[in-house]
């Protein structure tokens, strides 16, 4: 961890009875540590802006596994994006649904492609991408 700085917020008593109601809904052990979380999150947010840019994430998506057409369909699009794909884990939810979680690093414009396609595919029950950077 990098050396600490310490500063001042002037905010209006409301707001940060609000803002107190979030952090301990949220679990965050202080406010600096949710205030940390937040200014993370945004500066994450600005490097997904850019299209060119490096980064990580994990799509994750459930289906029904009987559906033999949309698993190799699947199969397809992650063959498409070897270069992005780091990692890909399935899961049994139960008889019918699986999760699958695919941990990505590269371009923006990349990982969202294969996000595109992903989201193509007739008969997924859900699919999400979840943002991060790289370091």
């Amino acid at each position: 961890m990098g050396r600490l700085a310490r500063i001042g917020v002037s905010i209006e008593a409301g707001l940060l009875k609000q803002f107190d109601g979030w952090v301990a809904r949220a679990g965050y052990p202080t406010r600096s540590e949710a205030v940390k979380g937040l200014v993370s999150a945004a500066l994450v947010e600005k490097q997904w802006a850019k299209s060119d840019n490096k980064v990580a994430g994990a799509i994750l998506f459930v289906y029904d596994h009987h559906k033999r057409q949309l698993v190799n369909k699947m199969l397809e699009v992650q063959h498409n994006f070897e270069r992005v794909i780091i990692s890909v884990q399935h899961i049994h939810l139960d008889h019918n649904n699986c999760l699958e979680i695919i941990a990505v690093r590269g371009r923006v414009r990349e990982i969202q492609a294969l996000m595109s396609g992903i989201k193509r595919i007739k008969g997924l029950k859900h699919s999400n991408l979840t943002i991060t950077a790289t370091g």
